[in-house]
């Protein structure tokens, strides 16, 4: 059984792609027919979401970026990159609180893999 620690993890990170999906979606896709999400971001974000309830090495690792083991597919692991490299700099207006918590875990967890 999956300790709530490691559910509120899972949650956090796919909540956090989720987000930055989002915004990449709506700053860079035309909304189809009412839709939130175009078919293909919505692909992502259901793919980003199996990755995450499936990761192995949650209890040791915060985020994907930061896992030693890329499970992401070519295909799927270059779509995210490209979001990620749009949505990351802009996500702190949007969504500032929730990035300073990813910054803040990131930096705390690359500390600790270098002292291990």
């Amino acid at each position: 059984m999956e300790s709530s620690r490691i559910k509120r993890k899972r949650q956090k990170e796919i909540m956090l792609v989720s987000q930055m999906i989002k915004l990449y979606c709506h700053k860079n896709h035309t909304n189809q027919n009412g839709k939130e999400l175009c078919d293909e971001c919505q692909e992502l974000i259901e793919y980003a979401c199996e990755r995450s309830e499936k990761c192995r090495f949650m209890k040791n690792k915060t985020f994907c970026s930061n896992c030693r083991i890329q499970c992401y597919s070519p295909e799927m692991k270059k779509r995210i990159q490209k979001v990620m490299r749009y949505s990351g700099p802009r996500i702190i207006i949007y969504h500032p609180v929730l990035c300073l918590k990813h910054a803040l875990t990131g930096v705390i967890e690359k500390r600790r893999t270098k002292r291990d």
